[in-house]
This record gives C-alpha cells, sequence and structure tokens, in this order.
C-alpha cells in the first residue's frame, strides 16, 4: 500500500489497525493492533456486455466518473452474491434498456495497479427499447469503422472492443 490507508479501524472490534507485512513476498495488509483481524483490500469485480445493435457495436456514453463523457459497453459491478452472468444482463438492462443473451465469455480484463478485474461477455439482443439512465449521456451503436477509439473510458475497453472484432463473423 502506499499512502496512508484508507481505513484505519477495525470492523470487528474498532482498535487501530496497522500496516504490515504478514508473509514475504505478499503487500502490506491492514491488521488489528488489538483482536489480530486482517483487513485484506481485494479487488472488486466488473462485468460487462458487448453486442451489435442496428448494425453498429453498441456502446453507452458515460455520465460519472471516472471518464465522465467518454464511451463503453454496457457494465458495472457486481454485487455480493450476485452472478457474474446476472450482473451482466442487469447493467445491459439498466444502462441501455435492452435485454441480451449471452453467447460466449470473452474473457476476464486486469491491469497492474487498477483495482477493478473486468469479465466480459459477447451476447446479442432478445428485446427491449434502446434509452439511457442516470449513469449515460447517450447510448448509440457504432459501426465498427466509427467506434471512438480515442474516447473509449478505459483500457480494458479498448482491449474488450478489440477481442470481440477479432471474433469469425463480426464486423
Amino acid at each position: 500500500m502506499t499512502g496512508p490507508p484508507a481505513y484505519r479501524f477495525c470492523p470487528c472490534c474498532g482498535a487501530p489497525l496497522d500496516c504490515r507485512i504478514l508473509k514475504a513476498g505478499e503487500p502490506p495488509r491492514l491488521v488489528c493492533s488489538s483482536c489480530g483481524f486482517v483487513f485484506f483490500l481485494d479487488p472488486k469485480v466488473a462485468t460487462g456486455v458487448i453486442f451489435s445493435y442496428n448494425n453498429g457495436i453498441l456502446l453507452v456514453q458515460r455520465a460519472i466518473e471516472p471518464s465522465y463523457g467518454k464511451w463503453v459497453f454496457p457494465g458495472g459491478y457486481v454485487d455480493r452474491g450476485e452472478t457474474l452472468e446476472a450482473a451482466a444482463l442487469r447493467e445491459v438492462r439498466e444502462e441501455s434498456g435492452l435485454c441480451v443473451r449471452l453467447t460466449r465469455l470473452l474473457g476476464a480484463y486486469s491491469q497492474p495497479g487498477n483495482l477493478v478485474i473486468l469479465v466480459a461477455y459477447a451476447g446479442e439482443v432478445t428485446g427491449g427499447s434502446l434509452q439511457t439512465d442516470d449513469e449515460s449521456l447517450a447510448v448509440r451503436a457504432f459501426p465498427p469503422t466509427e467506434i471512438p477509439w480515442d474516447q473509449l473510458a478505459f483500457p480494458s475497453t479498448v482491449a474488450v472492443l478489440r477481442d470481440y472484432l477479432a471474433l469469425p463473423g463480426v464486423r
């Protein structure tokens, strides 16, 4: 961990947390100075779906930070106890108004220093009607030749789009 820890007190007993190395080769951990509870700061898991819509690839323009105003395929965080697939379907419905069927797992994406692990799926539209939500400025289908590569929200957005476009039958 660099800088001061984000959490200062133990969620079990309220005593101060210390930053310690518990095992050689592992990062420092937050450890309770009283009860010994180890506060693991785990990554967040997000999921998303990329799919064709009206002869293009559907992207959402973000109305929230990070990357306000940039484009991304529908997706978001997985809630505790929710399956990856259910989260992917929920996020598409929330962010685009569309219902999709997941057709394949594209992959899991992570970058050093980024706390988010993204699990991306390819899908196909099965219903719904296109709309935005409070996290979206716009929703639009881009033909592959018009994807705004310089206005994509995250490195994972670029990686997923490239992997999707490389699939047989896509383009």
